[in-house]
Parts: structure tokens; C-alpha cells; sequence
């Protein structure tokens, strides 16, 4: 489950942190909170503090995190407790951030074994699994996603990716002076995801499909307040919408298995599978959500660096005119020219390194165990947070500095890089977002150079990592 619910950890925060249910559960079990105090200080456990009760740590995490990035609160800790881990307390559970390359390893190679997926309760009403185990629900998500996003099957969407980004940018780019690029790649993944996964490729079908995503995307990240008028409560209606919306669709695949609808429809009629249209709906509404927000966000930050560094630019922009000179004229995109962009990627990687979009996720001990020399007992919350290595000096030098050659055949520590997991339990949208953040590099470069409209935009963690003012951008097309 870790592609479809690896949310953004400070919006995860906000919402628990003022959630009046959760509050009134931390009131209702505080004796446990202090339980876990005393009982626990006779073996050794992680150093750290768990700060105020009830609130813990949160809003302390919340206060230093600068642009989104909570790499303050972590570095501050590794330099007073330990570099390897410390302990604190998010969302009402004792939890203890891993904190190195080591650590990452350690989690994704113990899933399953030491520690299973967790997400707060409140992400359970989205997606209708309130009395559905997290392990065993994160194990049938990520097979049923792998086998629709693997290299083979997404090879041969190439030419439609290229087609689509180049549709939408002769409508939205061309003969405008200025643009907003978040608005922008938020559609171009939604269409994309229509298309490509769904079979659909009406822009009316699309525009009404989007229509109850909008509500459910800024809810699934708010106030956890399930009150008329919120946000929450608005999108727990979207996505009940949504997955009804998705159950008539898989009804129509089965019952017309003579046409491919997408990669999803194609998936479902030849290989099968098990569980329920409602369960399959739950797993589709998960997927596109992944794509909507994260896709997006690493498309957004690929064109901020594009316009902000013209070194960068230059170098692709060359990459990208050896591919158009080795092909005829309009002729589309393949899986070949993909695997040329070499410093393309690497610019999207180092974009990824500074900006992961979904910045960690949660596990939940099922069992006790010692790590660092330090006991992690039962029904703890592990935290892997990718700006804990992604940020170090330990891992990358000059870390700060957008630095593209990091990733020009350069060993990078194992598990130290981890935009998309790692190990066995790796991302599968990794392949389904290179070609996307690709494509639209391609057809960028070749047809605008970019300049930022505000050069010191802020960028902004809640609800999503994004630049604040959506990222406008001046457009001098190209003359080639």
C-alpha cells in the first residue's frame, strides 16, 4: 500500500493533531500514553521525548518544518539523541523515526516480518476499509497494481503519453505569455491516468470524472472533522461517489471483454481477479489518487528547476534535440527514446532527491525487537522519512545544491535515495512516473524556453508539497 497511501506526513499531522474523534481517543486512553512512560523506562529504549501529552511532539514538528520540509526537526534530534534513531510522539502513538540509509533497509526488507503498513484511521473512510487488516490490504493493492505498471506493458503507452502532453500543452501553452504549472500538471496526470488506466479518452467523461476528485484530493489531506460543511466530510462523499462511479466501470469491462478500455481493464479480463467490483473500485480510487498528487508534484518541481537554472535547461534541451533529429517529423515518443534521456532522468532524480513528494510513511511493530541496541516493542510506530538521507551530508555532497551528475553512474548508498521506497517493496508507479515527468520534459524544452515569475516563490507542505503561488511561469517559445 505504500504507492497508494504514502501521503504527505505533515498534512497527516494537521489533521490528526485537531481532529476532535482522535482527541477524544487520546482522552479516553491517556492512562495508556503515561503506561507507555514508566513501564517501558526499565529496558532500553530509544532516546528521545515524547514531549507534551496527548499532542506529543506535533506541533513542534509542525512549527520548524520550513518549505514543507521537516529536515530541522529530525537533524535537531540526530544531533542531540542519536544519528541512527530517536523516539518521539506524532498523531498520538509512540513512534521512533529511523534515520539512516541502515534504517530504510531495516524497514523495507522486515516488511511482513517485524512491521506491517500503517496510516491514522481517518484514511480508512476514504477508502471504505475501516474493518480491513492494513497488511493484508496493502499486500492485495500491491498486487494488483504491479502487474498493470510493469515495463512491459507500459512500454507501448509511450506514443499516447506523448500525445496527450502535447495535446494539452498546444491548449494550454500555446500563444500564452504566462501559465501556472500546478494546475497544469495536476490535469495532464488526471488525463493521463483516464486514459491510460481507465480507457478514457472523452474530455467531457474526463472533465466530469475530475469534477468529484477535487473535493475528495484537498479533503483526503484536511481536518479529519466529519462534520457537515468541512472538507473531510465533503470528500468522504466524493470518494463514496467515486468508487460507485469505478464499480459501474468494471461491470462494463467484464460485460464487453472484447475491447481493451486501458491497462487496468486489460489486466482484469486476462488475468483475473479475486475479490469484489467494490474491492477492485477501492484499489482504483487508491491509484489514481497516488498519481494525482505525487505525479503531479514531481512534474511541478522538474519545470521550477528548468526555469530557475539555465545551465540545466541548456544541457536538456540538447539531450532531448538528438532525439527529435533522429526521428521524422511529428513522429511520436517510444520506449527507445525513454531510455536515451539519461541526463533528463537524472535532473528529475535530483529533483526527486531535494523534493520527494510523498516525504515517508508509517509502520507498526508486530513485534519486539532490538535495533541500534535499543528495544522497539510491540505495537510502536516506525517512521521512515526520505529528507533524513535524502538531506545528509553523510549520503550527499553539498546536499543543498541541485548537483544533476550525482546520478551520472555514480554508486549512491544503497537505501540512502528513496523517492519511491526501496527494496522489494520498491514503488510499482516508479516506471509509470519516469515516462510521464519524460515526456512532458520532452515537449517542454522543445518548445518554450521558461522564466520564473516570482523568483523567490515559497514552497508550501500543506496539504501538498507545491509551490505557493502554483508556479507561474513566463513561456518564450522556441524556434527549432
Amino acid at each position: 500500500m505504500e504507492f497508494a497511501f504514502t501521503y504527505n506526513y505533515n498534512s497527516l499531522l494537521v489533521s490528526a493533531i485537531f481532529s476532535i474523534p482522535v482527541l477524544l481517543y487520546f482522552v479516553a486512553h491517556i492512562h495508556k500514553l503515561f503506561k507507555f512512560r514508566t513501564s517501558d523506562a526499565l529496558v532500553q529504549q530509544p532516546p528521545g521525548s515524547t514531549g507534551w501529552p496527548i499532542i506529543g511532539e506535533t506541533l513542534e514538528y509542525l512549527s520548524t518544518a520550513k518549505n514543507g520540509v521537516p529536515e530541522k526537526f529530525i537533524n535537531d534530534r540526530r544531533k542531540k539523541y542519536s544519528r541512527n534513531l530517536f523516539k518521539t510522539s506524532m498523531l498520538g502513538q509512540p513512534t521512533v523515526f529511523l534515520c539512516t540509509a541502515e534504517g530504510n533497509k531495516f524497514i523495507f526488507s522486515n516488511e511482513n516480518k517485524l512491521v506491517i503498513p500503517w496510516w491514522p484511521s481517518s484514511v480508512d473512510k476514504f477508502f471504505d476499509t475501516q474493518n480491513v487488516s492494513k497488511a493484508e490490504e496493502s499486500m492485495k493493492m500491491r498486487k494488483f497494481v504491479t502487474p498493470v505498471l510493469k515495463p512491459d506493458t507500459l512500454r507501448s503507452y509511450v506514443s499516447v503519453v506523448d500525445a496527450k502532453t502535447k495535446q494539452l500543452l498546444q491548449a494550454r501553452w500555446d500563444g500564452k505569455r504566462e501559465v501556472e504549472v500546478h494546475p497544469f500538471a495536476k490535469d495532464l496526470t488526471f488525463i493521463l491516468a483516464c486514459r491510460l488506466l481507465l480507457g478514457i479518452d472523452d474530455e467531457k467523461a474526463i472533465s466530469e470524472l475530475q469534477k468529484p476528485f477535487g473535493p475528495f484530493s484537498t479533503g483526503l489531506l484536511s481536518l479529519p472533522i466529519d462534520l457537515p460543511g468541512t472538507n473531510f466530510r465533503r470528500a468522504v462523499k466524493a470518494a463514496k461517489q467515486l468508487r460507485g462511479e469505478f464499480e459501474v466501470m468494471i461491470k462494463q469491462w467484464k460485460s464487453d471483454i472484447s475491447q481493451s478500455h486501458g491497462m487496468l481493464s486489460q489486466h482484469l479480463v486476462e488475468e483475473g481477479q479475486s475479490g469484489s467490483d467494490a474491492e477492485m473500485a477501492i484499489r482504483i480510487l487508491a491509484l489514481i489518487s497516488a498519481s494525482y498528487d505525487n505525479v503531479s508534484t514531481a512534474m511541478t518541481f522538474v519545470v521550477k528547476y528548468l526555469a530557475e537554472l539555465p545551465d540545466v535547461y541548456d544541457a536538456v534541451l540538447k539531450e532531448q534535440l538528438e532525439i527529435v533529429r533522429a526521428k521524422e517529423a511529428d513522429e511520436p515518443l517510444n520506449w527507445d527514446d525513454i531510455q536515451k534521456m539519461k541526463y533528463s532522468w537524472n535532473v528529475a532524480s535530483e529533483v526527486l532527491r531535494i523534493h520527494p513528494p510523498a516525504n515517508g510513511a508509517f509502520r507498526e511493530v508486530i513485534a519486539d525487537f532490538k535495533y541500534s541496541g535499543c528495544l522497539i516493542p510491540k505495537g510502536w510506530k516506525l517512521h521512515w522519512n526520505a529528507y533524513a538521507t535524502h538531506r545528509s551530508a553523510e549520503y550527499f555532497r553539498e546536499p543543498e545544491k541541485f548537483d544533476p551528475s550525482r546520478f551520472e553512474g555514480k554508486a549512491i548508498v544503497p537505501y540512502s535515495y528513496v523517492p519511491f521506497g526501496g527494496g522489494a517493496h520498491m514503488c510499482p508507479g516508479k516506471e509509470y512516473a519516469r515516462i510521464a515527468i519524460l515526456v512532458l520534459m520532452h515537449n517542454v524544452v522543445t518548445k518554450f524556453r521558461l522564466e520564473k515569475v516570482f523568483a523567490d516563490e515559497k514552497v508550501i507542505g500543506l496539504p501538498v508539497l507545491r509551490p505557493a503561488k502554483g508556479l507561474p511561469v513566463r513561456l518564450y517559445p522556441l524556434q527549432l
